[in-house]
């Protein structure tokens, strides 16, 4: 049987040659010179080197599992059995961005949960750990646990970090809660960097939910998970920090989380970090953050707001509302 090659075979190259090298005095010079020296500068492509369809199918097909629709089609192509093996994925994509557009009534879609949720059953009938997440979410938000928490374990184990995230937390809300196993899936997404399954398991660690507390350990992972963008892992940080707790304490680190975990939205870090500025006499920013904290619901905030307002200038009050106004959090995991 004839070995299968990539496309385009050899036949089908360009069909024009490279110019040849000049030398310094007008002479040519041969691609053969060259490559006796050495071959970097080797004419030959690497693709006439190696052979994608030698790639064993499983193997293509993980891949194909964590790429966009348009990176899938672009893969297709490269050989015929990349194309075959790759098929179960473009299927997959297909049904699964149907799914998203009937449950955000995208693209012309009016919003349908229950059309959404066939759409990503048939995604998850063709293998795809994406769609089983989808699928488990509405299940879940429709009440029918059971169906949810079987999604979740599929891709849970066939490796998929929402899945496990998801699973994991599940166990810790359903009635009675499983904290140990809840435990064991946040660890496996914790360490494929999922910041929120971080924060679960920093949350757990601290409480001593399925494990025995140890806040050295949850403030090691509510820094990871802060570190990945994760907000409220940022305020909860800023916290160890400023009370030694799991940390060496460290008002300095304590006060760059706290900001942090501000500037990105979180209305207690806008309050505390606002009451720290006043405590200084900073009051411009004080109000800047407190004002913040009000207009996101922390009422605690108003009063000191009005204490400021009465010490500066009309002309400053105005300029710093004006800052809120224009103001936006900066972007997070969560």
């Amino acid at each position: 049987m004839r070995k299968q090659t990539t496309w385009p075979g050899r036949a089908e190259r360009c069909r024009f040659t490279a110019f040849p090298l000049i030398n310094a005095k007008g002479g040519q010079l041969h691609h053969k010179s060259f490559s006796k020296h050495s071959n970097r500068f080797s004419t030959s492509s690497s693709t006439d080197r190696y052979d994608f369809s030698d790639l064993p199918q499983e193997l293509v097909t993980k891949i194909g599992a964590s790429l966009s629709y348009r990176s899938l089609k672009t893969a297709s192509l490269v050989c015929k059995s990349w194309c075959e093996a790759l098929r179960p994925a473009r299927e997959a994509m297909k049904y699964m961005t149907w799914g998203k557009q009937f449950k955000h009534g995208r693209g012309g879609f009016q919003p349908n949960l229950d059309n959404a949720l066939q759409m990503f059953l048939k995604a998850a009938d063709y293998g795809s750990t994406m769609a089983m997440v989808d699928a488990g979410l509405i299940y879940w938000e429709k009440g029918q646990t059971d169906e949810a928490f079987r999604l979740y374990q599929k891709a849970a184990e066939l490796g998929d970090r929402n899945a496990q995230c998801n699973l994991g937390i599940s166990h810790l809300q359903v009635e009675p809660p499983n904290p140990k196993e809840a435990i064991k899936w946040l660890y496996l997404a914790s360490f494929e960097g999922h910041v929120r399954a971080q924060y679960q398991l920093a949350l757990c660690l601290h409480h001593g939910r399925g494990a025995d507390r140890n806040m050295k350990e949850a403030a090691r992972w509510y820094l990871r998970a802060a570190e990945g963008g994760y907000v409220r892992a940022m305020y909860n940080i800023s916290l160890c920090y400023k009370f030694g707790e799991g940390l060496v304490q460290s008002h300095r680190r304590a006060r760059k989380w706290m900001k942090c975990a501000a500037d990105h939205g979180h209305s207690k870090a806008q309050y505390e970090h606002g009451l720290a500025f006043f405590s200084e006499g900073q009051l411009l920013k004080a109000l800047l953050y407190l004002e913040l904290a009000t207009r996101a619901g922390e009422r605690a905030a108003n009063h000191i707001k009005d204490v400021i307002i009465q010490q500066i200038s009309v002309t400053s009050c105005d300029h710093v509302m004006g800052f809120v106004n224009n103001w936006r959090a900066l972007p997070s995991s969560a």
